[in-house]
């Protein structure tokens, strides 16, 4: 084509014949060096591996078993019979296997996935088998099974390639995103509701009764502001998820801090006749943000008023640093029979420190089989999901992510009829300043 546009432009007398020679010449030099450049290149990318995957070399046998061995994945290749043949350490450590002789159906009870393998054995394709177990732990796997048929066998033999896929943790976030929309839309929907039904009534026969209308206005303000305190909690929430993998770098005086929140919510103990007490060394510096730590005390303080009987008191005591065994497990305050239990812990190096801020109450306390729930969102104690004084039930939820955020720790100790003790721990200034300047 190239040429073709030369010669016109030749006969047209736009180029002269010598220049016109020339170039087709040159032109068709080009073409053929691109065309052996070309075909030789795809040759040499073509030829070897085609070789490589008929006959494998041993380097590359060695090197997939290499792989093979350090698959974090659970991965079996069952022959005839349903015998284990092969069987990665992640497959061995995840089913329990001493030896790799023996059979698959003697390891791994679950009908449908022997059912899929028996199938694979035969040449059929089969689809993935999920299952789950709840002892001696919740666990969800996913099964996927393939059929091999191996080409150097002298009488061929299907096997199958079963890979187990641990999916607990995803079932697991997506049974909480489920939870967590359903409670939201219930906690939404409740004070709605009531705002609805006293606006009807207010429209109708209690908008000419005075009395009954301040009453009514009354009720739909608690409710507003049960709303404003719900998104608000959500949106500090969110915020602080999204921060939870910056380490903070502030610096802050823990017993300045303790005094200031129990300065403002002097009003909340005097309605209560709660005498709040602070014990605190001078001072207690420690690395963090100032508005989230003042957001953790004001929580766990308000919640020892909340909960606390009349005429009681509530003790905000700060310990001088301390290693994290001694702050995490020290001698019981409640007594040896009160529930302990550790809702948050740092990944903490030798050597670190930490200062640890411990309220308790005499409020009715926790059954330890609800200590375990206690950071979860708007989970509330039996008993405690209604009244005057109802939260959000996201108060211990936003505290574990600042704690989180802090490298810190969250404990609790609890004695039926006798009481709490929450407590918060954080790194110290001198070793937490290193671990916050860290990527």
């Amino acid at each position: 084509m190239g040429s073709l546009v030369l010669v016109l432009f030749w006969l047209f007398g736009e180029l002269g014949f010598v220049e016109t020679f020339v170039a087709i010449t040159t032109f068709a030099g080009l073409s053929t060096f691109y065309y052996l450049t070309v075909s030789t290149t795809l040759n040499a990318s073509s030829m070897p591996s085609a070789v490589r995957v008929a006959h494998p070399t041993d380097a590359v046998a060695a090197s997939a078993d290499v792989m093979l061995q350090h698959l974090p994945i659970p991965v079996m290749l069952i022959g005839p019979g349903g015998r284990i043949e092969m069987a990665n350490p992640a497959a061995r450590e995840f089913l329990g296997l001493g030896a790799l002789e023996g059979h698959l159906s003697s390891v791994l009870r679950q009908p449908r996935v022997i059912e899929a393998v028996g199938a694979a054995l035969q040449g059929e394709k089969v689809q993935p088998v999920e299952y789950a177990t709840l002892a001696p732990v919740e666990s969800h796997v996913r099964a996927i099974i393939a059929p091999i048929q191996p080409t150097g066998d002298s009488v061929p033999h299907w096997r199958a390639m079963l890979v187990l896929a641990d999916e607990t943790s995803i079932k697991r976030a997506d049974r909480m995103r489920a939870d967590f929309l359903a409670n939201a839309s219930h906690e939404l929907r409740t004070p709605l509701t009531s705002l609805a039904g006293f606006i009807e009534t207010l429209r109708g026969h209690a908008k000419d009764d005075p009395e009954a209308r301040e009453r009514f206005l009354a009720i739909m303000f608690d409710q507003t502001e049960r709303m404003s305190r719900l998104i608000n909690d959500l949106l500090s929430l969110s915020r602080i998820e999204m921060d939870e993998h910056v380490p903070p770098i502030g610096d802050v005086d823990l017993t300045v801090l303790a005094g200031e929140v129990i300065a403002l919510l002097g009003p909340q103990t005097a309605d209560k006749k709660i005498v709040l007490s602070l014990e605190a060394p001078e001072p207690a510096r420690v690395v963090g943000d100032r508005d989230q730590l003042m957001e953790v005390l004001q929580n766990l303080i308000e919640n020892a008023i909340k909960y606390a009987p009349v005429d009681s008191g509530v003790l905000v005591r700060i310990e001088p640093a301390q290693s994290r065994d001694q702050v995490e497990r020290p001698a019981p305050i409640l007594g040896d029979d009160a529930g302990r239990l550790t809702l948050a812990a740092p990944k903490s190096g030798p050597g670190e420190r930490y200062i640890a801020v411990r309220v308790r109450d005499s409020g009715p306390g926790i059954k330890r089989r609800d200590l375990l729930r206690l950071s979860e969102r708007f989970y509330r104690v039996s008993g405690q999901k209604s009244g005057a004084s109802e939260g959000t039930g996201l108060g211990l939820a936003i505290v574990k992510h600042i704690v989180n955020r802090h490298r810190g720790g969250l404990t609790v100790e609890s004695v039926p009829g006798g009481g709490s003790v929450f407590s918060v721990f954080f790194p110290t200034v001198t070793k937490a300043g290193v671990e916050a300047d860290r990527p």
